[in-house]
């Protein structure tokens, strides 16, 4: 596999939609992953999403929402049709997607989560998430994104607190 090819490029590849791949020399003492794709690869940051793992009783979701943002965890309960959900944990995230923070990708997890992508996605033709690996940005348009992942758009970001 090469250094550009992933899990995440792979079920993106097997799923038939098309999408570009940005690679980037992640610095090491970043923890601002999101912030740093923007940085590094001269983004939008309204273009650039993040994927984050939920706990929902002993369900697990993904949030995709702008790096600029967080997600509004009332707002995904809602999404998902669960009363409340919380942040997992970073082990906790590890563990059900199989990647490691700073590259967990919507696509190509361990086990496929149910995945909510914030709605302003759709006012742009391409979006950018994790290619599954620190450094490595999976450019795809949002539809495409939604329907790789089994999943559905919905209004589940707000501004940082």
């Amino acid at each position: 596999m090469s250094s550009r090819a992933t899990r995440a490029t792979a079920a993106a590849r097997q799923a038939g939609i098309a999408f570009t791949v940005h690679e980037y020399a992640h610095d090491g003492a970043s923890v601002a992953y999101g912030a740093e794709a923007v940085e590094r690869l001269g983004l939008d940051p309204t273009r650039v999403f993040k994927t984050i793992v939920v706990a929902s009783g002993d369900a697990h979701a993904v949030a995709v929402v702008p790096v600029a943002t967080e997600v509004d965890l009332k707002a995904l309960a809602g999404a998902l049709g669960r009363k409340h959900t919380t942040l997992a944990g970073a082990s906790d995230a590890q563990r059900v997607t199989g990647y490691v923070l700073g590259g967990i990708s919507p696509l190509g997890q361990k086990r496929r989560l149910t995945t909510v992508v914030d709605v302003s996605a759709r006012a742009f033709p391409t979006v950018f998430v994790s290619a599954g690996r620190r450094g490595l940005e999976l450019e795809v348009a949002p539809d495409d994104l939604v329907r790789a992942t089994g999943g559905s758009f919905g209004a589940i970001a707000r501004p940082p607190a």
